[in-house]
């Protein structure tokens, strides 16, 4: 699996004391052993939330993908383009153990946002 970039942090998403805003890439799913799906935003409650209440059309609520099982926050859009494409193209495997690293029982972490 490739080298691991960006920033972890507390199960919790805020703008920073500077004021400085937050970027997160993050993996949801519809069920254990399920499809995933890898996304970026500026605002990660905000993205899951509207992922769990399917308010953007497309291929997430298409498959009802609800579940936040890993995310990773980064201080630039810049980083976390980078990171969102890298993730995008690794293997299922690599996603899974990713997943697992942070959240081996699979969690769905919104409740800790």
């Amino acid at each position: 699996m490739p080298a691991q970039a960006g920033i972890h942090a507390p199960a919790y998403v805020k703008r920073m004391s500077s004021g400085t805003r937050v970027y997160a890439v993050y993996i949801v799913t519809n069920r254990r052993h399920g499809t995933l799906y890898v996304g970026m935003t500026g605002d990660l409650k905000v993205r899951i939330y509207q992922h769990r209440e399917g308010v953007v059309d497309g291929f997430s609520r298409r498959y009802a993908m609800k579940q936040l099982v890993w995310y990773e926050l980064h201080a630039t859009a810049e980083a976390v383009i980078i990171r969102e494409k890298r993730i995008k193209s690794w293997k299922r495997e690599w996603k899974i153990q990713l997943i697992e690293e942070m959240n081996s029982e699979r969690a769905d972490l919104f409740t800790r946002l």
